[in-house]
């Protein structure tokens, strides 16, 4: 089995791979994407994550096209997605913003293109008040441009996900949002498996790979002897048991390293399995933690947390 990555079927019959490499970082160096992304497909990798807002498409998109250009991959066996920034969520603006991304990109389409966030708001942060049911018609109209091969969502709670489900004529296939072994969102994700929307976790490491002084006391996770030895008696890391967890409750992941080894580590998954009382102790870990609370965006009227 090794690093085979097993792919989830939409409604609508493409498929998408279980294990996806993220590229967001606050801060990166120059080319850092780019190796990363090279990285990534040279170890298995099939599914890219970027977003116009991480600023790193263009670097992405030279990495991936080395890759096809190397011969080692063609484009069709590549699930790329990217998403579109709240500032351009009026109906009007989504299918030159996703054609601005492709530019970046240097793709002729995106396998996957994604709301980012249910709210809209200008750069300052200030609410520009559009509803995401108008964001999600200009979504509608890249699938029929042929622009995107598949669109959802990312960051929408139960009660926007209905909404937007009982007003669209082009279904999301997917909700991306954070989910791991410290915010094991039980919840949303059966909401989103009961309406075949599959669910995506960014973050997927939690707490495990954030070292952030504000985290500090919550992050058991990654000194539980417990979790260790779980861990030791796979010959896996803490991370690839955390991520080895999600996939077993049927959710894609989207890790992210820049470190050449650790992105070979999360795409090998497969050539083991909890059993039911390791998923459960997985899962005691939760303490509702997220590590993107998105605080900025409070006060904007479709926050959605």
């Amino acid at each position: 089995m090794g690093s085979k990555v097993l792919n989830v079927k939409f409604t609508n019959g493409k498929e998408m791979p279980m294990v996806g490499l993220g590229t967001y970082a606050r801060q990166a160096d120059p080319g850092q994407f780019r190796q990363a992304v090279e990285w990534g497909i040279e170890a298995g990798y099939r599914h890219i994550d970027t977003a116009s807002c991480y600023k790193n498409e263009e670097e992405v998109g030279e990495g991936i096209n080395n890759k096809i250009n190397d011969g080692l991959v063609t484009r069709d066996q590549l699930f790329v997605t990217t998403k579109v920034w709240n500032d351009c969520h009026a109906e009007e603006q989504v299918v030159p913003a996703l054609k601005e991304s492709l530019a970046r990109l240097k793709l002729d389409y995106v396998d996957l293109y994604l709301v980012h966030w249910p709210f809209s708001a200008n750069g300052k942060g200030e609410d520009l008040g559009i509803d995401y049911l108008e964001t999600w018609k200009g979504m509608e109209q890249v699938v029929k441009l042929g622009l995107a091969k598949s669109i959802g969502v990312s960051n929408f709670n139960e009660e926007q996900l209905e909404r937007l489900l009982n007003n669209s004529t082009i279904k999301p296939v997917v909700n991306q949002f954070e989910i791991n072994p410290t915010l094991t969102q039980h919840k949303l994700v059966d909401f989103c498996k009961k309406h075949s929307v599959v669910p995506v976790a960014y973050t997927p490491l939690g707490l495990i790979s954030e070292a952030r002084p504000e985290f500090a006391g919550k992050d058991a996770i990654k000194t539980d002897p417990k979790f260790g030895a779980l861990a030791e008696k796979y010959g896996k890391t803490r991370a690839q048991i955390a991520l080895r967890y999600l996939v077993q409750r049927g959710i894609p992941v989207i890790p992210k390293s820049f470190t050449k080894s650790r992105i070979a580590e999360n795409l090998n998954l497969f050539d083991f399995e909890l059993s039911d009382s390791e998923m459960a102790l997985v899962d005691s870990f939760n303490i509702d933690h997220r590590c993107v609370p998105a605080t900025p965006f409070k006060a904007l009227k479709n926050y959605p947390f």
